[in-house]
């Protein structure tokens, strides 16, 4: 254990939990999406549901969906400069039992016609977990250079894609697959040691298989 997972990261806000890790599950769906969304729907559970207005939970979100880092002072005003940025926003609080207790849900449009629906929890200390992407289980922190692959399930898709990050000296630090079924759409997360270049993510995502290849870069 680090001194940051005692004192919490250098943060706007009263909570490293409620504030800090809030921003980084806002900034974590932004780089998902990989589009300037134009309206989000936030529904918040648990903790955050019974505690986002005193503690801005709300504001962070807000602030991470428009670029913001947890230290960024425009998280106290960010329903102004969602406005600015023509960011509609929809708050919602939810009574369903969840796995935990700071869990909120990001349904996010993009300006280009993109949506995504994202679950994300915020662990403690700052640190957080996209816990769910459009149905899909998956767990990515933002702690590390990240590619995410949704494909239609078959033989030799895991296989196939390393192969594109060898044969470019990326090295392969974790990887984790979900399905929804045999032979159904998947998904797969692979943790780097290195970022993946634009141009290998073009490779892998021309395959007649893939839907979506999204690289995400660690949050700053």
């Amino acid at each position: 254990m680090g001194v940051f997972d005692i004192i919490g990261p250098v943060m706007i806000g009263p909570s490293s939990s409620h504030t800090a890790g809030a921003a980084r599950i806002g900034l974590l769906s932004r780089y998902i999406l990989k589009e300037e969304p134009v309206k989000a729907d936030i529904t918040f559970y648990g903790s955050f549901a019974k505690t986002y207005c005193g503690h801005g939970t709300d504001k962070a979100v807000i602030a991470g969906l428009l670029g913001c880092g947890a230290d960024d002072p425009a998280i106290r005003n960010a329903y102004e400069l969602a406005a600015e940025k023509k960011l509609t926003i929809k708050i919602r609080t939810s009574d369903e039992d969840v796995q935990h207790p700071n869990t909120v849900k990001i349904n996010l449009f993009g300006i280009d016609g993109k949506t995504m629906e994202i679950v994300g929890v915020s662990l403690g200390g700052g640190k957080v977990s996209i816990r769910k992407i459009n149905g899909f289980m998956a767990d990515i922190s933002g702690e590390t250079y990240t590619l995410l692959t949704v494909y239609n399930d078959q033989s030799g898709v895991v296989p196939l894609v390393s192969s594109f990050l060898s044969k470019n000296d990326i090295n392969i630090s974790q990887m984790r697959v979900f399905r929804k079924g045999k032979h159904q759409q998947a998904v797969m997360i692979i943790d780097t040691d290195s970022r993946v270049p634009d141009a290998v993510v073009e490779e892998i995502n021309a395959l007649k298989i893939m839907k979506s290849v999204i690289a995400i870069d660690p949050l700053r």
